[in-house]
């Protein structure tokens, strides 16, 4: 069974060769395009507002499995609306890292996005 560190690094490649991000991205980047991939609108020009609506997005997605947020619907203009069932606790930026890594890894898995066995 594959452990984490090769879960993570088989979802680096996924991201270079599906988008062409860079070596080690930030985790913003991994955010921004799940936040893509849950809006479903595909490769286009975002604004400043909806690259941080984005970003948004995918944190409450991928927080939802561990309880934080819940899917609630979609507004008019289609994008996902969650609401906060839980604070997510004040990490320490590495902290942060490593929850949104697991979180990362967890989408991943329940959207059988890779070949994990």
């Amino acid at each position: 069974k594959m452990n984490e560190t090769e879960i993570w690094i088989k979802i680096e490649n996924f991201f270079s060769e599906n988008f062409g991000t860079e070596k080690n991205p930030p985790i913003e980047t991994f955010l921004f395009l799940i936040g893509i991939q849950e809006l479903g609108s595909g490769q286009q020009k975002y604004s400043k507002d909806d690259k941080v609506n984005l970003i948004h997005i995918a944190v409450c997605r991928l927080l939802e499995p561990f309880g934080y947020y819940q899917f609630e619907d979609y507004d008019e203009d289609g994008w996902p609306m969650y609401n906060q069932l839980e604070e997510v606790p004040d990490l320490k930026p590495n902290e942060q890292q490593l929850l949104m890594k697991k979180a990362i890894i967890q989408y991943f898995i329940d959207e059988n996005l890779l070949e994990i066995s």
